[in-house]
């Protein structure tokens, strides 16, 4: 069964379509108009082995706050559409990336319980022309759409473009373990019977 989502949502501040197929070997389109954006996107459905064909425009020219939440929204509904009744996953991941001198970790449960644990700090306060205190309002929007809990923890590191990548890189792999089918498991893995 395909395990496959499309989300279109256009508001007064934002214009989306975002397409999610969790087993997806195909190259993804990434054009979100934030080029840092689309760069973390990229490492998402790379490390993440997952396709997205993702396209946002927005109220950048005020900020790009509402773009980068919007996104995230998105996502966590594409993902959980994706994952559809939850049958035979994992729905645990975790995963630990080291990027030079940046070392990010990153656990989740697909449980049907939105939380967000988020410890990362940064020392400076742009990538670029990119905003880091986003990354945070991207996961947490991420979390509250998916009903996934998720930890991300920044053990190290200085760089604020090394960390943020970390992030993305760790939260695509425990992502990809907390998705992947096992045989082993009939129906979902929950003693209520239901995630």
């Amino acid at each position: 069964m395909a395990r496959k989502a499309k989300i279109v949502r256009k508001t007064t501040e934002t214009d989306i379509a975002l397409e999610i197929d969790l087993d997806g070997a195909e190259a993804s389109k990434i054009a979100t108009s934030i080029p840092f954006l689309d760069h973390m996107f990229t490492l998402l459905a790379r490390h993440g082995f997952l396709r997205l064909d993702v396209k946002g425009r927005g109220d950048t020219q005020i900020d790009d706050h509402h773009l980068v939440e919007d996104l995230g929204i998105c996502l966590g509904m594409a993902v959980g559409q994706a994952l559809g009744d939850k049958a035979g996953i994992k729905r645990y991941g975790s995963a630990s990336v080291p990027m030079d001198e940046c070392l990010c970790r990153v656990d989740m449960d697909i449980s049907g319980r939105p939380y967000l644990v988020y410890k990362v700090r940064f020392e400076r306060r742009q990538s670029g022309g990119f905003d880091p205190e986003l990354v945070k309002e991207f996961f947490k929007a991420f979390t509250d759409h998916s009903g996934i809990t998720l930890h991300i923890n920044m053990a190290y590191g200085s760089n604020t473009h090394h960390i943020i990548e970390a992030v993305f890189k760790a939260f695509a792999r425990a992502l990809r373990a907390a998705v992947t089918i096992d045989k082993k498991i009939t129906g979902v893995l929950s003693t209520k019977g239901t995630l």
